[in-house]
């Protein structure tokens, strides 16, 4: 563009031929040296000459800017940061930026992406060689030159040795949509990480015309930034690992330069995605999270991953019915003001995104459906604080706090029929050939096992356990503890006693069965008779006779996963030290495996610390944090194998389906989640039930799987939807309570219609 009245036409000896543009800290020339050499010549506004402090960061800039030189940087050749305007000349490079390429051109091919992303990473090397982070990496600071990309303006970077300014609080330098969290939590802290997000940001936008956190306000720019996962529809597949990666709320999570120049060096050719540019109606903070599966056919254009139908919100989105008041302050405080941000956001479901293409086996007659489970009953409670179910092929057996045992048709939710007159807090112990095996108790007789035909509720047998233990189902029959605590007593099938086992003096011992092969865990006691948490005994008992084995000692606070490879797998903690402060999480940074055979222990050191609740699936150890952040951890090597921030609460433990890949949670307010067992990506959502019962949310959640139909507990409801269509959604608003005589008589509590 020419120049304009009032430009000037000589700064620091540079003839100014044209104006290449400007910004929000100044004017950007084309300048020619007295040799004929050509140099772009940043010149500061007149009104930021005067800010002492916009001075400071000007001399920031030309210090770190003259540190870089690299084929794909622009170099600093000249500078006057104490003129009376300050300004800075660079090495000119012909050719568009990133911003005027896509927007005139569209989104990048394969080829062209991986060009671009080598020559950014190679780029940032040599940037953060010199202690550099530039901080401002968005596609109007990327030249596109005829031999590759060229980094520029470093406005806002700061060196490592750099004293750091004394700003405003609040005052966040950068530009929103390719910020990274830590650049808008804590600025004066960024690391080399946070350039590495940047790109990844920048790799969304060229391969799909979009920033993958982008709104019409740098306010919800800044927020989905910091707490929501990256809109990328549109991304070609063979690069939605590499941008997942890149845009890890966490810095530790992000790849360096090494590994991401080794993932774009092998990202394939592919034709270029159509843009993706939010429409006017959608709005871009209506998009969501898709799901991510890396790998592409290597021939044409790859699956990209499907843009978002107009007016229809993305799965993955997490939205709510309420008013959210956020004080952003020092986090979303831009373009130099200190503000508190107001996010709205509605709470709608979200469509079913992913249709695996295998056949869904379903009981016969399935449709969804949402069963109420609480009735009205008195007396006291079993104290073992668990509900859930257990199933057979047709039918789920449920128990809990709130509700007796209640055999429920899998198909329908229609109730077959209740048992018991007192709530149980504890979940059935489980079902086998027809029985499903429960607790009694009563004030008068103390505690039994019980064996009830899973059709008809007729009662079987019924044989006397310890008040504080609990049973387990082997395959040769019931395993508890006797009553008086000090034995092991093992009942068959048919209700007889098949052998007594003596548990260990002076601790306590609490049964269960690892791999089908019965095992306990003894702790010490305390003065007062209550079992500590540990060191632990681990016996193996011999199904036919009980005979106990000791085979290992296992740290305090350990935790019992499961089996991995047929050996007992346990969770070790970091510290074992008692602590009782509020919101306190305990860190584990190990796993020990025993051997069966002879109780040899094998200590695997985790890559990162862990937290929250473990359990072992399919021989990978999967965490869930109360924050809803999903992780998945290999028992062979401790290494991390991904890990997904959800921002769903109180998650349950996962349920794996084998069929789909997928891995289904539930949480206490009925929302269902589903994630890919290879990489964590999102699969899909649904939204939260209308009621789940009252006091009901104070109820752990479950979820488990009745062939491929996925049921899940929340508070005081069961409900039902399949794993290849969860959009059928079962009726939000469930029947009336039904009475007592109802419920008992098999009555359906649910209508079942098809959502």
């Amino acid at each position: 563009m020419s120049l304009n009245t009032g430009d000037p036409d000589f700064i620091g000896g540079y003839t100014l031929v044209d104006r290449l543009g400007a910004g929000g800290m100044g004017v950007v020339y084309l300048g020619r040296s007295a040799s004929g050499r050509h140099v772009a010549v940043k010149l500061v506004h007149q009104q930021y000459a005067q800010d002492e402090e916009f001075r400071t960061r000007f001399r920031q800039e030309v210090a770190a800017a003259r540190k870089v030189s690299g084929a794909f940087t622009a170099p600093v050749v000249d500078a006057d940061p104490d003129a009376e305007r300050p300004w800075m000349a660079t090495l000119y490079v012909p050719g568009p930026t990133l911003s005027e390429v896509v927007r005139k051109q569209g989104p990048l091919d394969g080829r062209s992406l991986r060009t671009l992303g080598l020559g950014l990473v190679e780029a940032l090397r040599d940037i953060h060689q010199v202690g550099v982070v530039h901080r401002d990496l968005k596609p109007s600071n990327i030249l596109m030159a005829d031999d590759g990309p060229r980094v520029i303006d470093f406005g806002i970077s700061r060196a490592a040795d750099n004293q750091t300014l004394t700003v405003t609080v609040g005052r966040v330098l950068g530009t929103p949509p390719f910020m990274s969290p830590e650049q808008l939590r804590s600025p004066r802290g960024v690391t080399a990480a946070s350039d590495v997000f940047s790109l990844g940001s920048l790799l969304v936008f060229a391969a799909t015309g979009a920033a993958p956190f982008e709104s019409d306000s740098p306010y919800v720019s800044g927020y989905q930034v910091m707490y929501e996962q990256p809109t990328l529809a549109g991304v070609p597949r063979p690069l939605v690992a590499i941008a997942e990666l890149c845009l890890a709320k966490e810095p530790t999570e992000r790849p360096d330069l090494a590994e991401l120049h080794r993932m774009l060096d092998a990202l394939p050719d592919f034709a270029a995605a159509a843009a993706t540019a939010p429409s006017a109606t959608q709005g871009p903070h209506a998009q969501g999270p898709v799901p991510t599966h890396p790998g592409a056919s290597a021939a044409g254009a790859p699956e990209a991953l499907p843009p978002q139908p107009p007016g229809e919100p993305a799965a993955g989105r997490r939205r709510r019915g309420r008013l959210i008041l956020t004080a952003v302050g020092t986090a979303l405080a831009l373009a130099g003001l200190t503000v508190a941000a107001v996010m709205f956001a509605t709470d709608s479901p979200s469509p079913d995104t992913t249709q695996p293409t295998a056949s869904a086996a379903l009981p016969k007659g399935w449709h969804p459906w949402r069963t109420s489970l609480s009735v009205p009953t008195s007396g006291p409670q079993m104290g073992y604080q668990k509900s859930g179910c257990v199933s057979d092929a047709t039918a789920l057996y449920c128990g809990g706090t709130g509700f007796t045992v209640a055999a429920v048709d899998a198909a329908t939710g229609r109730i077959r029929w209740r048992w018991g007159d007192t709530p149980q807090q504890a979940k059935p112990i489980g079902v086998r050939d027809g029985v499903v095996y429960a607790y009694r108790e009563t004030a008068e007789r103390g505690r039994y096992v019980v064996a009830l035909d899973a059709g008809t509720k007729e009662q079987r047998w019924e044989q006397p356990m310890s008040g504080a233990g609990s049973a387990v189902l082997f395959p040769g029959g019931v395993l508890t503890l006797a009553d008086g605590e000090g034995e092991f007593i093992a009942y068959g099938t048919s209700g007889r006693l098949l052998w007594r086992s003596p548990a260990l003096p002076g601790k306590f011992c609490e049964p269960t069965v690892l791999g089908g092969v019965p095992y306990a865990l003894c702790s010490p006691t305390d003065n007062s008779g209550l079992a500590k948490e540990g060191p632990y005994t681990l016996l193996r008992l011999d199904p036919a006779d009980g005979t106990p084995r000791e085979l290992a000692t296992l740290p305090k606070k350990s935790l019992l996963l499961g089996v991995f490879h047929d050996q007992p797998v346990f969770l070790v903690p970091q510290t074992a030290k008692d602590v009782y402060d509020e919101g306190y999480v305990r860190p584990y940074n190990a796993l020990i495996r025993v051997d069966p055979r002879t109780g040899k222990t094998e200590r695997t050191a985790l890559s990162h610390t862990m937290y929250g609740s473990a359990t072992v699936l399919n021989g990978v150890v999967y965490f869930v944090q109360d924050n809803g952040t999903v992780s998945a951890v290999s028992p062979d090597t401790g290494r991390r194998l991904w890990r997904r921030s959800t921002d769903i609460e109180s998650l349950s433990m996962p349920v794996r389906s084998k069929k789909y890949g997928q891995l289904y949670f539930s949480n206490r307010f009925g929302r269902l989640l589903a994630l890919d067992t290879r990489t964590g990506a999102e699969a899909w959502r649904i939204t939260a039930l209308n009621d789940v019962g009252i006091g009901g949310v104070a109820v752990p959640p479950s979820v488990m799987l009745v062939k491929d139909e996925i049921v899940a507990t929340a508070g005081y409801t069961a409900f039902s939807v399949r794993a290849d269509q969860p959009s059928a959604r079962p009726p939000d608003q469930p029947s009336t309570q039904p009475s007592a005589r109802s419920s008992a008589s098999g009555q359906v509590t649910s209508p079942g219609a098809t959502g």
